[in-house]
């Protein structure tokens, strides 16, 4: 995968045509040019975003193509959120190479020409054409087979997620106008016994009404444990002395009872990916020995692997670090010595995760944790805890890479032969 920028600027040569698209929702347009950058079409032509359009886009450049004795095309557009997908998806299948440019790019350089800042259909496809011409383009990846039903799957799941915590969030805000002294009897807010309550008797006025027989009898027939008489009692002597509002409660007892369903509506689609996510990531050769590591799960391994796709198409771990936006830069200039940070570019879901998940083995992983003591305290250039963090995460990545791309087991000594103490050596477990 690894490709200079000079790399880049040769696959262009006297016998490729560029192409540069403006893709839109529902019309695209594009501009062509010889390798100088000369343009062969007279002015930008428009196609529209559907299988006829794509055809007679296809058609044009072929003509193009034959008319000017090129022998290759290559197609370059900026990703514009998600309606680049099936025009992608269309060019693979006609074996025609495509790549994508930097929408950063694009909106810096499209000054060079009119030195003006406006945007419009004409001017983008030619700014577009001429990045890729000089090599300032990048690979475009669309996973295919279980690698693309997993990241569907945990992109689905990433959703369900967001839901589920804002239905639950919204649950804790109407508890706490309505009935605030829940929370004394409930630890977790989302409690099943007491969701049960709140959904027979929404209002603390019903509760009492209901009775500790009648909640006590709610929780038989559902055969819920340790949800008993006292528990009940609580409950009733709580909503009989509660400060909640008394105003509304007719429209509040609705709104709670549908923030009700939609929590245990997402929590059952939740379960419901996730069992597909394990089944789609054990599909994956070597997966299940990163479930070796003490300290990641399922979802961690599902959701890097959702986020990278095929491994194997990295030359090294670093590709994945820049991938992750986990590589360090640098603001020096001259004299001046800038402080290293990290770039944060690349996929930003996958640099989450991988925080999480060194959050995760620092504190249930005892080699990790070692790794993390040593990193915060050593003698020379000892980091933060957050810096510590992202190193750790970058461990992580050349752990994962490592067991997927070569199928060896995790080693908790070798993982530590990286840690050197004055006078002492390579520390190992």
């Amino acid at each position: 995968m690894n490709s200079t920028q000079n790399k880049k600027i040769a696959q262009v040569k006297e016998t490729t045509m560029v192409i540069g698209i403006d893709v839109g929702s529902e019309k695209h347009y594009f501009r062509a040019f010889n390798w100088r950058g000369i343009e062969v079409t007279r002015k930008p032509v428009s196609f529209t975003n559907s299988k006829e359009g794509f055809d007679s886009f296809y058609k044009y450049i072929v003509e193009l193509m034959q008319k000017n004795n090129f022998k290759e095309a290559l197609v370059g557009f900026e990703p514009t959120g998600h309606y680049w997908f099936d025009l992608g998806q269309y060019l693979g299948g006609k074996k025609i190479k495509f790549v994508l440019v930097n929408p950063h790019h694009v909106k810096k350089s499209k000054e060079l020409d009119d030195n003006s800042p406006s945007k419009n259909d004409p001017k983008d496809p030619k700014t577009i054409a001429g990045l890729v011409r000089e090599g300032r383009y990048f690979y475009s990846y669309m996973p295919t087979g279980v690698y693309a039903e997993l990241r569907n799957a945990y992109t689905r799941r990433f959703a369900i997620v967001k839901e589920q915590t804002r239905a639950k969030n919204r649950i804790q805000r109407w508890i706490s106008i309505y009935f605030p002294e829940y929370k004394g009897i409930y630890t977790l807010i989302d409690s099943k016994g007491g969701l049960m309550v709140l959904k027979k008797a929404a209002t603390p006025g019903e509760i009492v009404r209901l009775g500790v027989d009648g909640i006590v009898s709610l929780w038989k027939e559902a055969k819920l444990r340790a949800n008993g008489r006292s528990k009940a009692m609580k409950i009733v002597t709580a909503a009989m002395n509660s400060i909640g509002l008394r105003d509304g409660l007719e429209s509040a007892g609705m709104e709670i009872r549908d923030l009700i369903e939609d929590y245990e509506l997402h929590t059952k689609r939740l379960e419901q990916i996730n069992d597909l996510i394990k089944k789609l990531c054990l599909q994956i050769k070597y997966a299940e020995k990163l479930l070796e590591i003490k300290g990641i799960g399922i979802t961690t391994v599902a959701g890097f692997i959702a986020e990278v796709g095929d491994i194997t198409r990295f030359d090294n771990a670093k590709e994945l670090q820049k991938l992750a936006g986990l590589e360090l830069v640098s603001d020096d200039s001259g004299k001046h010595r800038g402080r290293k940070r990290i770039s944060k570019r690349g996929r930003c879901k996958l640099r989450y995760l991988l925080f999480q998940a060194a959050i995760s083995v620092v504190g249930k992983n005892e080699e990790f944790s070692e790794i993390h003591h040593y990193y915060t305290t050593r003698e020379k250039n000892p980091l933060k805890k957050m810096q510590s963090l992202i190193a750790v995460a970058c461990k992580l990545i050349r752990v994962f890479y490592a067991v997927l791309t070569k199928g060896t087991s995790y080693n908790a000594s070798k993982m530590l032969e990286d840690i050197r103490r004055p006078g002492s050596g390579l520390q190992a477990a």
